[in-house]
């Protein structure tokens, strides 16, 4: 593979599209302008599990300015209903509290909201099963959890070395329902025109993926995919809940259907978006672990139960992590799934690898104290050479390197092995480490389009998403790069379906996979056209197969180290220090790497001591449902937060060297706060979030 040879690659360019979200020029989805919109709000069920009898929605259409009232009884039919989540108001069923039943559209959103809490609905009611269990009667193994992994795992003989082992470690791990909620809600913008029998769709949409929306929404509605356009130049922040439609994006297309062309526009409200667009899967997990006595591993077992729902199933790789981090002989991974009546979960940063990293790393700091060994010395004898799955060679394992930078960046040093040894006045003070790691994904299908717009001007085009992480700066800083020019020679268009195919921004996938076909494109025209092009020359590549998918294991690693302090009167917890020291390649933009790294380090700590979705058994819905209730970090919860990255070049991921950092800040970030948390008191807290009441039970 032929890296490019890096110029504006690196640097901490600042972002093109700065001035224009500051200014509140660049626009979201629900601010496209549109001529004579009209308002929607959803009606949602208030039952968990039953059917609609009926519904009265003369109340709500008596209201001056409401234009339509569609209900489970008169909607539109769909084309293509298999898809659970998606095909809503085609019959009578409940499946969840929640679940979308009807909407109003009006004028206003004020006159849409208010009449739809006038409609009266009735229901036929059924017993419903909302709470997951390790004994769920109703546990079953998936085919595959997500994305294609498969869900069990089992080489060597765990159960006899587990017997033998002369060190052991079993314990379980819990953590909740935790809910995506990016500052700018989900919503979109419906406009369906039908002219000479042909009909056409615009869908304006906060989503992480214009191609995948499109090509999931078109045979909903029984359209071929170039009958849809989905727009979306500006994303204010996903985390993997905006990777996919959701029943709403239905629920506007379907009013849009009726409007008469007039477009209809709808944002969730936050208490909406806790039932509507998924969430992450609380998760019960075991994990063993054998060692000798110096702990070096010999045998690991790593079981979940997680969540799904009963209208369509999604699977949490949780376990996957267990695979690849540490050398073992003997290793078993299993998921079990339960499923509810409850709304679908779905991505959130690092789903699967967050999670199960949190378990994993506390249970192999518990594993450090059982033997004696500093946790550190711990991960580096279990570091192992090749992966331990594939038995491929790593593209570039660089966890020890980590582990030893952050230890001296940190003043490891000092740290006394011993639980509950330092005080500072009231406070008890402790450190704590943990690894993490996350796949360097790649995804198929992308393709970018290079034009010669004019005399010094390339125009670049491709489908993808910036979603609040930089991909207008960085994509540009690779195309420039690959054709040889300044940053100020490029314009970039994304976001928009109508340009070459891109995939999702998820899975910290998106430069590796945007950024080859920008690459290929690129090298592609200079053949084509030469240098100088003649003005108005195009060229349009799909990024190449990489030879070395294959050969490699590729993985980004990181080492977060965590200072807790935890008042030993009332068990309150604060973080005044965070480090994380990664390998992710070579960076592309040194600005918004850090950016990234730093807000997966801090919604790491958010999991830690605060996010919790709290669902009412009774009757089937969660309960927190505002930022009042479901607490997030704040900048005043870690005084001193930073990241750092290894200076390396990865050389058979892509052109760029690069392996992606989206996801890889939040994976262990957590596992670290609870392994301080325990330094500083002695207390140990498996079950998320670590609240003063858990410590205080612990504290003699």
């Amino acid at each position: 593979m032929t890296l490019l040879e890096p110029k504006t690659i690196g640097a901490p360019v600042a972002r093109l599209d700065g001035r224009a979200k500051v200014t509140g020029a660049a626009p979201y989805a629900f601010e496209h302008l549109v001529d004579g919109p009209a308002y929607l709000h959803p009606i949602q069920s208030t039952i968990a599990r039953g059917q609609v009898a009926a519904i009265d929605v003369s109340p709500a259409r008596a209201v001056d300015g409401v234009l339509d009232v569609l209900t489970v009884f008169d909607a539109p039919k769909l084309a293509d209903t298999s898809d659970g989540e998606l095909s809503i108001l085609q019959d009578d069923r409940i499946y969840f509290r929640g679940q979308i039943i009807g909407g109003v559209v009006a004028e206003t959103a004020e006159i849409a909201r208010h009449a739809a809490g006038l409609v009266h609905v009735m229901y036929t009611e059924e017993s419903h099963d909302v709470e997951l269990t390790v004994d769920h009667p109703g546990l079953y193994t998936p085919e595959q959890v997500n994305p294609s992994y498969p869900s069990d795992t089992d080489e060597g003989d765990v159960d006899a070395a587990l017997a033998s082992a002369e060190v052991t470690v079993d314990q379980t791990y819990s953590t909740p329902i935790e809910h995506n909620n990016p500052m700018e809600p989900h919503a979109c913008i419906a406009m369906w025109t039908t002219r000479n029998e042909r009909t056409s769709v615009t869908l304006y949409d906060s989503t992480q993926g214009v191609h995948a929306v499109r090509k999931a929404l078109a045979p909903v509605f029984g359209l071929e995919p170039d009958q849809v356009r989905v727009i979306a130049p500006h994303v204010g922040g996903g985390f993997g809940s905006k990777g996919r439609p959701h029943a709403h994006n239905v629920l506007a297309l379907l009013a849009a259907q009726r409007s008469g062309g007039r477009p209809v526009k709808l944002a969730l409200t936050r208490q909406q978006m806790f039932s509507l667009v998924g969430y992450r899967t609380p998760t019960i997990q075991r994990i063993r672990l054998g060692a000798q006595r110096d702990g070096t591993l010999t045998a690991l077992a790593h079981e979940v139960v997680e969540q799904t729902a009963t209208v369509t199933e999604f699977a949490e790789q949780t376990a996957v992590t267990s695979r690849k981090m540490y050398a073992a002989p003997n290793r078993r991974t299993a998921h079990k799934l339960a499923a509810l009546d409850v709304p679908v979960p779905f991505w959130f940063r690092a789903p699967g690898e967050c999670p199960g990293t949190f378990a994993a790393e506390v249970a192999m700091d518990e594993l450090a104290v059982a033997c004696g060994v500093d946790p550190i010395e711990l991960r580096v004898r279990n570091d192992p050479e090749v992966d331990p799955e594939t038995g491929n060679p790593w593209s570039g394992r660089h966890l020890v390197e980590c582990l030893r930078l952050g230890a001296e960046r940190f003043g490891w040093e000092s740290r006394d092995p011993r639980p509950a040894q330092h005080l500072s006045g009231d406070w008890c003070v402790g450190l704590g480490v943990a690894s993490a790691t996350y796949p360097a994904m790649q995804m198929p299908g992308n393709t970018a389009r290079i034009t010669y717009a004019a005399e010094g001007r390339y125009l670049v085009q491709i489908g993808a998403a910036d979603i609040g992480t930089g991909t207008w700066t960085t994509l540009t800083q690779i195309a420039a790069d690959a054709l040889g020019c300044d940053v100020a020679a490029v314009e970039l268009q994304i976001g928009d379906s109508a340009l070459p195919d891109a995939s999702v921004a998820g899975g910290s996938s998106g430069i590796n996979s945007w950024g080859r076909a920008i690459v290929a494109a690129a090298r592609q025209f200079r053949r084509d056209h030469g240098d100088p092009p003649a003005v108005g020359a195009t060229t349009v590549a799909e990024a190449p197969e990489n030879p070395d998918a294959e050969k490699f294991t590729m993985q980004s690693f990181g080492a977060h180290f965590v200072e807790a302090m935890v008042n030993r009167d009332t068990g309150e917890i604060r973080v005044p220090r965070m480090l994380g020291v990664f390998s992710i390649g070579r960076a592309i933009n040194a600005r918004t790497l850090r950016s990234q790294l730093i807000g997966g380090m801090t919604m790491g700590l958010s999991m830690a001591l605060h996010e919790e979705s709290v669902r009412d058994p009774r009757f089937g819905h969660v309960v927190t449902q505002d930022f009042a209730t479901y607490h997030i970090s704040a900048h005043a919860d870690v005084p001193d937060i930073d990241a750092i990255w290894l200076d390396e070049v990865d050389e058979h991921t892509n052109p760029m060297g690069s392996r992606g950092a989206g996801e890889i800040g939040i994976v262990g970030s957590a596992a670290a706060v609870v392994n301080a948390v325990y330094h500083a008191t002695g207390v140990r807290v498996r079950d998320l979030p670590v609240t003063l009441d858990k410590v205080l039970a612990g504290l003699p």
